[in-house]
Formats: structure tokens, C-alpha cells, sequence
């Protein structure tokens, strides 16, 4: 995804971070993983915290990754598809659905807020979702850097026939991954779509534990118009400047396996690298990643891209 590759850095003793590095259109980008095995607010909040030490010039910072899908009737989310974090009326573009207190009749109150994406991202999203309007997204092109042999079977689109949305209250069958057990009667009916993804803005939920609970699904999504489900933005966004991007894998439920998470997390970089594009780039003097880390006093700005792991 980047256009150029720069050159690893030296980093300090207190930033266990592997970074690659690189540019994006006019952006010097950064880019991060959460560490093998390791999910959660709190382990993308320690990812961040230490880049910051290294990069202390960040300006922000798309979080991108995958995330089980909330479809309904008004909104036809499909595996592949792309869900982008936008404010609403009562939040930011992120809850923490997991954060809260117990009322009477046992009944859950979520409380607390989380900041907005930056205006610079926000005023980006605006640009890109009328460029959109005008002339389609470019995923594809973005996408095609996976068409290579070694690449293409995990990283290319796996089908409409292996994309099975069931009812929420039907849970899966067996313990193999797959669902040849299942009953193929209670799959949602959904008209066949096109293979190219489609991008849809609006509340993501986030939390420290993995949803694959359809009705559970279903009451976030009714309540709090949620869109997806994934694990780590609560921990970045009353901290740094980010807006949360994921591709998804599943649909929240207990028919989740791994099938779409490669090709998720490529549409949701692919995503990612259209909106940085569209960002107007630093005023400093271009330098690369090596000046603008050495260089802090001319206020040369690094941009964020961090990748989280599949789930």
C-alpha cells in the first residue's frame, strides 16, 4: 500500500514497536501492529503511547483493521465491505459497549464518552464520500498489489456463496470453523451483490472482549445504531487523533471464522490509503521519516497509519 519504503530508525528503550515506514501520496507514514496474540483498548493504547515516544510529531491517525459487521435492511453490510467511524447525534463515531454499570432488573447502562476524529480526518471523509458520489471509489486499484499467486487466494474477494448471514437467534452448529452443519433455511435472504466493496459510515462499537452473539448483535446495533465490532479503538480515542477503519470479516455471531479476514483488512487499507490522499499534506519542508524524526525543531509532521492484527 505505501508508494515509497524508507529506511528502519533507531528507537528508544521503552518502545517494543516494529515499525514500517514509508509515503503516502505528500504523508510520511508510520505503520504499527498490536503485538502477536495481544488484542484489546488497552494493548492499542500501549502501541500508541510508545510510537509517540518515537514520533512524537504525529499529526494522526487512521486506525485500520477488521471487525464483525451489524447488517440490517437499511444498511446492506456484507462481508469485505468497509465501515468507517463518523459521529453521530449522541456520540463520536465509537462507544465503548463494554464500559459501564448494572441498574435495576439487572439491565446495563453504558456511560462515559469518546472524543471525535480529528477535523482534518473529518473534513477528509466529507471530500472523499463526495469524490465518491461523483465518480466511484478505487479500492480495486489499490487491491490489485495482492493479485500475485502467493497473494490472491487469501487477499482477493471469497464470494457471495461463502458469505452466509444467519439469524441472529440461531446459533452455529459443531465446532469445526466452517458451516457445513448449519442450516442453510435460516440464512437471512439478501439480494446478490456486487463483488466490489461498499463503504458505510457511522458507529462502531468497541470493547475488550470479542462479540459472537447475534442477538447481542442485534440489541447494540437497534440500540445505538451500530455498525461493526472490533477491539481496540475505545483505547486510542480520548488520546490520540485517530478515525477507526475496518474491513469486515464476520458478521458478530457465533458462525465467525477466518476466512474474509485477509481480504477485510485489505479493503480497509486500501480505504485508509484513498483517504490519506485526499489530506491536504504538511506546510513544513518535505523530509523523510528519518528528518522528520530528527529534525522536531522545524515541526516536520509524521502521519499515522497503524494496522491491528486479525482477530
Amino acid at each position: 500500500m505505501l508508494d515509497q519504503q524508507h529506511p528502519s530508525l533507531p528507537q528508544g528503550l521503552h518502545d517494543d514497536n516494529v515499525y514500517n515506514l514509508g509515503k503516502i501520496g505528500p504523508h510520511n507514514v508510520v505503520i504499527a501492529c498490536l503485538p502477536a496474540g495481544q488484542m484489546g483498548n488497552s494493548s492499542a493504547a500501549t502501541v500508541a503511547s510508545q510510537m509517540r515516544l518515537t514520533f512524537p510529531a504525529i499529526r494522526f491517525g487512521p486506525m485500520v483493521g477488521i471487525g464483525g459487521g451489524a447488517p440490517s435492511s437499511e444498511k446492506q453490510i456484507a462481508l469485505g465491505d468497509v465501515v468507517v467511524s463518523r459521529p453521530g447525534k449522541n456520540d463520536g463515531g465509537v462507544i465503548q459497549y463494554d464500559f459501564g454499570r448494572t441498574v435495576a432488573e439487572g439491565r446495563f447502562v453504558r456511560s462515559g464518552t469518546l472524543n471525535d476524529p480529528p477535523a482534518v480526518l473529518l473534513n477528509a471523509v466529507s471530500a472523499l464520500q463526495a469524490k465518491h458520489k461523483l465518480s466511484g471509489h478505487e479500492l480495486a486499484k489499490s487491491l490489485s498489489v495482492f493479485d500475485s499467486p502467493a497473494l490472491k487466494s487469501a487477499y482477493t474477494y471469497q464470494g457471495w456463496e461463502n458469505d452466509m448471514l444467519f439469524e441472529a437467534s440461531y446459533d452455529h452448529v459443531g465446532s469445526a470453523p466452517a458451516c457445513e452443519r448449519c442450516d442453510r433455511s435460516r440464512l437471512v435472504p439478501r439480494r446478490v451483490r456486487s463483488t466490489d466493496p461498499t463503504i458505510h459510515y457511522g458507529t462502531i462499537a468497541s470493547g475488550n472482549q470479542v462479540m459472537r452473539h447475534g442477538e447481542s448483535r442485534e440489541r447494540w446495533r437497534k440500540e445505538a445504531d451500530v455498525l461493526c465490532f472490533e477491539m481496540e479503538a475505545a483505547g486510542l480515542m480520548n488520546n490520540f487523533p485517530c478515525i477507526v477503519i475496518r474491513g469486515i470479516c464476520d458478521y458478530a455471531d457465533s458462525h465467525k471464522n477466518k476466512r474474509w479476514q485477509e481480504y477485510a483488512a485489505a479493503t480497509a487499507a486500501a480505504y485508509a490509503k484513498e483517504l490519506l490522499l485526499v489530506v491536504p499534506g504538511s506546510t513544513a519542508n518535505p523530509a523523510t521519516c528519518r528528518e522528520a524524526k530528527a529534525d522536531q525543531g522545524n515541526v516536520v509532521f509524521v502521519d499515522l497509519l497503524t494496522l491491528s492484527v486479525p482477530m
